[in-house]
């Protein structure tokens, strides 16, 4: 690996991956998440919408809208009018974890535990023996009545989960079901009767809002691993974190939109909920995105069903969620022609069943771009024996009807509580991102 990738040094992309673990570390959930790129976007002049207000949108116009504060949209308006096309990048905000039930306490053997609901398709195994922090969203109602949000993140260890040693289970190592209703619960605390999840809510939220006196309505908080992320190995070559799937998607797209020079059409799109299907109002399967363009279409495209139909048709998506690398020590679960390898570039996900949305000519446009960026790519299909995942590009691909590509950088134990990617694709896919957004005619 080139010196020019170390965060020690003072290079453009060492600057990238130092603002990367920033941006993960300060990201335990999807509104999190949201949160900070909201902050980012607004700090580069983009303004902040409201779905329920009147828009009035100009060329030249940079905004971004949120919806359920978990996902999030921005959106370059070129200065030429009307808008006659699109680029559009999608990720999502949401990774497997551990949720919080709402009558989450409960004890056992003396101790305070709270029940968990598994979040998504998380590899439970690593779960245990971290130390664990919890984050999320409270809604509260004020004393003079208002309701609202808050973030919530308890940045420290309050839980752990601990293993059965190995003398009282000596087939441990064989493998075994991990029963997630009565082995999953953190430990908390010894049990006192005093303490609920009611005054550990109202504790955190006087801590870190000055809100103790409100009265808690509901929440949605999870657990997540307090180690924060970091670059491993002799030479810096791997990025270990949480929620890398896909986090480090919404990151490379933003900056890509950042770097981007602006003279196009361009549109960030990070839904929540993509792990358990996409299927809500703030999802990939839901109406968000298309609300959106619906609006701008109606202000500075052509106006009309038709004209809507004629920019969608114009634009191009290209979907970035991670793959699979090809793993050292299980070759043998990867067809021999399409393990993609860390820090080898951006990988085109490819599969027969439309579980990835791309085809030959939305390819072809990225393997030009790679090449325009002087970036190598590669190329994933599953053994044609093994099940294959799928991403929000089949399901943007379907709302829409837009051209789609999926891609992503790869990485290892996805779904683990701390995932493993190449430094050196951060700058890859990045540089490629940028070239689609500032792509003057799209083929």
């Amino acid at each position: 690996m080139s010196q020019e990738c170390l965060p020690k040094d003072d290079t453009e992309c060492a600057k990238r991956l130092s603002r990367l673990l920033d941006f993960l570390r300060r990201s335990p959930s999807p509104w999190h998440a949201t949160a900070n790129m909201a902050q980012r976007l607004e700090d580069a002049g983009y303004r902040h919408l409201l779905e329920t207000d009147s828009w009035e949108l100009v060329p030249g116009d940079r905004f971004y809208v949120t919806r359920n504060d978990s996902s999030i949209i921005a959106v370059n308006l070129p200065s030429t009018q009307p808008l006659s096309s699109l680029r559009m990048v999608g990720a999502h905000t949401d990774s497997p974890n551990l949720r919080l039930k709402t009558h989450a306490a409960q004890r056992s053997a003396g101790w305070l535990q709270l029940g968990v609901q598994v979040y998504g398709g998380a590899l439970l195994s690593p779960w245990f023996d971290r130390d664990l922090g919890l984050a999320g969203r409270i809604h509260v109602r004020l004393p003079n009545g208002q309701v609202k949000g808050v973030l919530i993140n308890v940045e420290q260890a309050i839980a752990i989960i601990p293993s059965l040693a190995i003398h009282l289970d000596r087939e441990a190592n064989d493998g075994r079901a991990m029963n997630a209703q009565t082995q999953m619960a953190p430990v908390v605390m010894q049990a006192d009767e005093d303490a609920t999840l009611e005054s550990l809510l109202q504790e955190w939220l006087e801590q870190q809002h000055g809100l103790g006196d409100a009265k808690v309505l509901d929440f949605e908080l999870g657990f997540y691993d307090l180690q924060p992320p970091s670059l491993v190995g002799l030479r810096q070559e791997l990025i270990a974190s949480a929620r890398l799937d896909n986090l480090l998607s919404c990151f490379m797209g933003l900056e890509a939109m950042l770097d981007a020079d602006g003279d196009q059409g361009m549109v960030l799109v990070a839904n929540d909920h993509e792990e358990v299907g996409s299927a809500s109002a703030c999802g990939a399967q839901g109406p968000f995105l298309a609300d959106v363009l619906k609006r701008v279409n109606g202000q500075v495209g052509e106006g009309t069903e038709e004209g809507y139909i004629r920019l969608i048709q114009s634009s191009r998506m290209i979907s970035c969620d991670n793959a699979h690398a090809l793993h050292p020590n299980f070759k043998d679960k990867h067809d021999a022609q399409h393990g993609p390898s860390l820090n080898g570039g951006p990988v085109i996900k490819t599969n027969a069943n439309q579980r990835y949305a791309t085809n030959s000519a939305t390819a072809a446009m990225f393997r030009d771009l790679c090449e325009q960026a002087d970036v190598p790519v590669q190329t994933f299909i599953t053994r044609a024996d093994m099940g294959c995942g799928s991403t929000i590009g089949p399901i943007t691909a379907t709302e829409l009807g837009v051209p789609t590509l999926d891609v992503g950088v790869p990485q290892w134990a996805m779904h683990s509580i701390r995932e493993t990617a190449g430094s050196q694709d951060v700058e890859h896919l990045t540089r490629v991102l940028t070239a689609f957004f500032n792509q003057p005619t799209l083929v």
